[in-house]
């Protein structure tokens, strides 16, 4: 059975608010389909040095056009009082070590809900004072 596959492009830093930060994970799943599917629900656990720093789900996200890839954003927001925590991690090397686990829930006809399990490590480079001027 053909089945959709998917792949996390990226994770960068957003947006820098009050609250926390918005990290955004770029995820390409490709529809080996001629109709469109559609998603369920995208849950995600996101961890930074081992530690579990944003957990959640996005329900109802839309949909995957029909022989094609489609690109989901997925905003994974770190409240301010977690990152106290990666300071350790920062000052060892001046990025973020993480690993983003994803489900991708979709709705295939006549097999029912199936999960698209996707998995990265990676890390991402924080801007120095040379990328200011």
């Amino acid at each position: 059975m053909r089945k959709p596959e998917a792949s996390i492009k990226g994770v960068n830093i957003n947006h820098v608010r009050r609250d926390g930060v918005e990290y955004g994970a770029k995820v390409a799943v490709s529809n080996p389909y001629s109709q469109s599917i559609p998603i369920c629900e995208i849950s995600f656990v996101f961890k930074s040095d081992g530690r579990e720093i944003a957990r959640g789900t996005i329900p109802d996200p839309g949909s995957l056009k029909g022989n094609d890839t489609t690109m989901l954003d997925v905003p994974l927001k770190v409240p301010h009082s977690v990152l106290v925590s990666l300071v350790k991690d920062i000052c060892r090397d001046w990025d973020i070590d993480y690993e983003l686990d994803l489900g991708l829930i979709i709705d295939l006809p006549v097999f029912g809900n199936i999960t698209i399990p996707v998995n990265q490590k990676g890390e991402i480079k924080l801007p120095t004072l040379k990328d200011f001027f």
